[in-house]
């Protein structure tokens, strides 16, 4: 869906973020190409072939997780909506609708900047009403996107989180948090801070298809490894696990040998889940790059967003075999949850599940 200037309507309702809170949208600039809040221009540059950032200024940066989410955080900042890593199979694909765009080819490549996202967000920190809680970044769409390299509103976000004395938390698939190690190293003095790294196979033909706009599998794990070296904890979302695509025991294995060898401090996994907008998109993908598994797919999906409970059993048995083999097991991996509210309990994904202890005989 695209907009349609001579039909917008000037009472239409504020579009919540893609965790539910609400952003006040005010009329749109005279010129502006899209009826966004707080609209400044749209941007197209040859550097960012086939992407229009959408510049905008927010009244608002800080977002309230509605109460009764089951999400492991209470409160988010998303400097970006929309999302040039284009990943077929991203969960966030919906909250582009909530902007008119669709979840398709719009998600990747019409991008909303929140320009002074630094700014606000200082300002909101600062009110007595603060409660210091932790905020997660990387919750829709991930702050370290190519867009970053041009906007940098991650460095005056992480200044402003630490010297606020609020804990927070970033997951990222973007080589360029290398960028802000000094930064972080710094902010880790200040505030307990917990660093995740989205990696789910290594295999780079298959990412080169499936998750097109983001750096190869190999550069994460230099990442992981930049991280740890800097003396930086670094857990990994090993999601999602693709069936027949990457919950081979071969892709596991590479997964989680390269994981280790990189020195991750632990590792989230589960398996691919299709909400509405994610679905239609990856499914049209598989059923053009791999039509053989498409009844595969239906079968284990059926019209639900999560595989069959046999499937995610099967899968939590694999996992649980691999992360005691290269030493993962009792990990908290990566949730957004702070390292100092972590515990040492099995990852959600396993939870409930008969899954082998080291030398038993792994499910299959």
């Amino acid at each position: 869906m695209r907009w349609d200037a001579q039909a917008l309507s000037p009472t239409r309702e504020p579009a919540p973020d893609a965790d539910g809170s609400i952003v006040p949208r005010p009329a749109p600039a005279m010129d502006a190409l899209l009826p966004l809040a707080g609209l400044v221009r749209s941007v197209s540059t040859p550097e960012f072939s086939g992407v229009t950032f959408h510049e905008v200024t927010a009244k608002s940066v800080l977002n309230k997780v509605p109460t009764g989410s089951n999400m492991p955080f209470e409160w988010t900042v998303n400097p970006y909506r929309g999302c040039s890593h284009a990943c077929v199979y991203c969960f966030a694909r919906k909250s582009h609708t909530y902007l008119e765009f669709d979840a398709g080819r719009d998600f990747d490549s019409q991008v909303v900047v929140k320009i002074n996202a630094a700014e606000v967000l200082r300002k909101e920190l600062a009110k007595p009403s603060w409660g210091h809680h932790q905020v997660a970044l990387g919750t829709n769409t991930d702050p370290y996107q190519r867009a970053e390299g041009r906007y940098a509103l991650m460095p005056g976000i992480i200044r402003a989180l630490a010297d606020s004395g609020t804990p927070f938390s970033i997951l990222t698939k973007g080589t360029l948090l290398a960028r802000d190690i000094p930064l972080l190293k710094h902010a880790a003095t200040q505030v307990p801070v917990d660093l995740g790294i989205s990696l789910a196979m290594t295999n780079e033909d298959l990412a080169a298809l499936i998750e097109p706009g983001t750096p190869s599998p190999k550069a994460r794990l230099k990442l992981i490894a930049r991280l740890r070296d800097a003396g930086l904890g670094c857990g990994v979302m090993a999601m999602p696990i693709l069936p027949w695509l990457t919950d081979s025991d071969e892709a596991l294995d590479s997964l989680f040998a390269g994981l280790a060898q990189a020195g991750a401090t632990g590792v989230s996994a589960g398996a691919l889940y299709l909400k509405p907008g994610t679905r239609e998109w990856y499914m049209d993908w598989l059923a053009a790059q791999h039509p053989g598994l498409v009844g595969k797919y239906r079968r284990v999906y059926g019209n639900g967003w999560y595989a069959s409970k046999e499937y995610r059993a099967w899968l939590a048995g694999r996992i649980s075999h691999f992360k005691a083999k290269y030493g993962f097991t009792g990990s908290s991996g990566f949730s957004h949850r702070n390292a100092r509210y972590a515990t040492a309990s099995a990852d959600v994904q396993t939870a409930g599940v008969a899954v082998p202890l080291p030398g038993q005989q792994p499910l299959f």
